[in-house]
């Protein structure tokens, strides 16, 4: 998480959705670097048009169907300290200490002068918050960008549960792309489960699994 892959760097001026949308479609995605920051590095996406539930999607959500999905606005207005020391707990027992820190955490969720994020997504099960995802959202597209939910959630299909429900937020609310982050390391296979699924080599979009697969698992 420290050592982020990226092929370049650049910082928006005009942040409006046109300009966003180009920029994603172009490798960009946003950081939390400061307002406007994109990285362009080895995205991977989701063309909706073509996405299709698998048997193995499906298996998924049977297991997470008691976890619901609500959208809302960044600034978030009903931001308390847990949901920063959730975040803060989880980035670090998955990718060390400094990662995202709580304050760090408060400030994408609530500060509209520093965060590139427009939308939280908050996964709740009989009335209790059980996971959230920061987002950017406009027209088009959506970026699951930070997931994060308590480790010791006992229903270990969340994770991949909470992925698949922002997919199909996504497909509902028409959407064309979903931007999944990027493919950085052995450990984010995961990812390349989905139907539809395409990733940035530097230059082009690409639906050659197999050679990014074979990119990752020779990446220290």
């Amino acid at each position: 998480m420290n050592d982020y892959f990226s092929w370049k760097q650049e910082t928006l001026t005009h942040t409006v959705s046109n300009n966003i949308t180009q920029k994603y479609s172009d490798g960009f995605v946003f950081t939390r670097r400061g307002k406007g920051a994109m990285d362009q590095t080895r995205s991977i996406r989701i063309d909706l048009n073509t996405f299709v539930l698998t048997s193995e999607n499906r298996r998924i959500l049977r297991k997470t169907e008691d976890i619901t999905l609500s959208s809302h606005p960044i600034p978030y207005t009903d931001y308390h300290w847990t949901i920063g020391k959730c975040a803060k707990d989880f980035y670090e027992k998955k990718f060390g200490k400094g990662t995202f820190s709580a304050n760090a955490v408060k400030s994408c969720l609530t500060n509209a002068e520093e965060t590139n994020f427009t939308m939280l997504l908050l996964y709740t099960k009989s009335d209790d918050v059980v996971g959230y995802a920061v987002c950017y959202e406009n027209t088009d597209i959506l970026h699951y960008s930070y997931p994060f939910y308590p480790l010791d959630f006992p229903n270990k299909s969340i994770g991949m549960g909470m992925m698949l429900k922002a997919i199909l937020y996504a497909k509902e609310t028409g959407k064309k792309y979903i931007y999944l982050g990027s493919a950085q390391r052995p450990s984010d296979t995961y990812k390349l489960q989905f139907s539809g699924l395409e990733w940035f080599d530097g230059k082009n979009w690409s639906g050659d699994l197999q050679e990014l697969k074979h990119i990752l698992d020779n990446t220290l």
